[in-house]
């Protein structure tokens, strides 16, 4: 231990350069602690299949984000997916996030000039760097130490937490805009608490068993923990990996969603409602603005834009729908997927993706949960499947006229 403080002590002394950081970067530690234990040894990373995804084949200045985002999650294993985020060390989750935020950044901006990814990472070692600072930080006992770094993100740097998740105010949603405006998600804040206990065990200075309690009300905020010191109900409270991603990337899906009106059903229901508004044989006791806003949306696809803010963002759904299809998070993702691409025009891959959908839950060894909603969802889903057949019988129906210049990056707003 004080080694360790009289390294990081000659750290502090001078200003970080580029070579101290690179030696963090690439730090390969053995396998980590996992949180939910399966029993057997580690199993090999799942089989994800090559999905043809409509907005990914689309991309031009957000499609490096893409693979890079790609390459992250390609290596998860089914274990590691269970591990921890205070203690993972083996997937560069700030890295991830970022990703999702360049990609998100280049559909939202339509600009050609990428987000840079490492200012922002290294922001976030210099935010480790600044709390070393204190002779008595590193030297400190461990409630002693974790008390400190409470106040020190939370007082002294006054990142607070936000629960309005609009897609007006995105801000909280990004890492690289939480960092730049110190207020975001639970989730993002947990994932900056994460990255700075990495960086302090990679120096030597966590010592104990260290661990992030997460948050389950509207008002808490993530703080770390001595877990051998602590009660069973703080177990409940940990949040893994894969649990981090796709609560990431729910969150944008939920935001950025075109069909909000009703509030009362799930995003899918909300979808396939606004798809029969568009026809008004099939229209009972609709609201104007639900028929309104539904044509809206096609005549403005129709021009090759993309939807507006204040009605979604058909683009930036469809980017997290298939980011969570590649973490292999549910089989619904798949669904939901479908119907925006049906709103996009693209019928044939909307109809491949639901069969592909109904496949995979025919084929779940979990069973369904049995609730109104589910019905509900099983109900529009035929509905959406009775539709897309009719449509498949028509000639040229694979070949719609505008989603090719809606998917794509324009160099200007429209």
């Amino acid at each position: 231990m004080a080694s360790a403080v009289a390294i990081v002590s000659s750290w502090l002394n001078s200003s970080p350069s580029p070579s101290k950081y690179s030696k963090y970067q690439s730090f390969h530690p053995p396998p980590c602690r996992v949180v939910c234990s399966g029993g057997g040894s580690e199993l090999p990373p799942p089989v994800t299949p090559d999905f043809k995804f409509a907005l990914h084949d689309a991309l031009d200045s957000s499609g490096e984000a893409r693979q890079n985002f790609m390459s992250q999650i390609k290596g998860l294993s089914r274990i590691e997916r269970e591990v921890s985020i205070s203690i993972n060390r083996r997937v560069d989750l700030a890295k991830i996030a970022i990703y999702i935020s360049a990609e998100d950044f280049a559909l939202m901006s339509q600009s050609s000039l990428p987000l840079p990814v490492d200012p922002f990472i290294e922001r976030l070692f210099d935010l480790t760097m600044e709390f070393c600072r204190s002779g008595k930080v590193l030297r400190a006992s461990p409630e002693a130490l974790l008390d400190s770094l409470y106040k020190f993100l939370y007082v002294k740097k006054d990142f607070r937490r936000s629960n309005v998740i609009s897609r007006l105010e995105p801000h909280p949603l990004y890492l690289h805009a939480v960092l730049t405006y110190q207020s975001g998600s639970a989730y993002m804040l947990a994932l900056i608490y994460s990255e700075i206990l990495k960086v302090l065990r990679f120096w030597s200075l966590l010592d104990f068993d260290c661990e992030i309690f997460f948050p389950h009300d509207r008002y808490g905020l993530p703080r770390g923990y001595h877990k051998q010191k602590s009660a069973e109900s703080d177990h409940p409270h940990i949040l893994t990996v894969q649990t981090l991603l796709e609560e990431i990337l729910k969150n944008v899906k939920e935001a950025f969603w075109p069909f909000q009106h009703d509030q009362t059903k799930s995003l899918f229901l909300k979808a396939v409602h606004a798809v029969l508004c568009t026809d008004r044989s099939n229209v009972v006791e609709e609201s104007a603005f639900q028929l309104e806003s539904a044509k809206s949306r096609h005549r403005r696809l129709d021009r090759g834009t993309s939807t507006s803010l204040h009605l979604g963002d058909l683009r930036l759904a469809l980017s997290a729908c298939e980011r969570l299809i590649l973490l292999e998070f549910d089989p619904k993702e798949l669904r939901d997927y479908s119907v925006l691409l049906y709103h996009c025009g693209l019928y044939e891959q909307s109809l491949h993706y639901l069969k592909l959908y109904q496949d995979r839950k025919g084929s779940s060894l979990q069973k369904q949960a049995s609730n109104e909603l589910s019905s509900l969802e099983d109900e529009a889903g035929e509905k959406l499947m009775m539709r897309l057949n009719l449509i498949s019988m028509e000639e040229g129906w694979s070949k719609p006229s505008h989603s090719g210049t809606f998917l794509r990056n324009n160099s200007e707003p429209s």
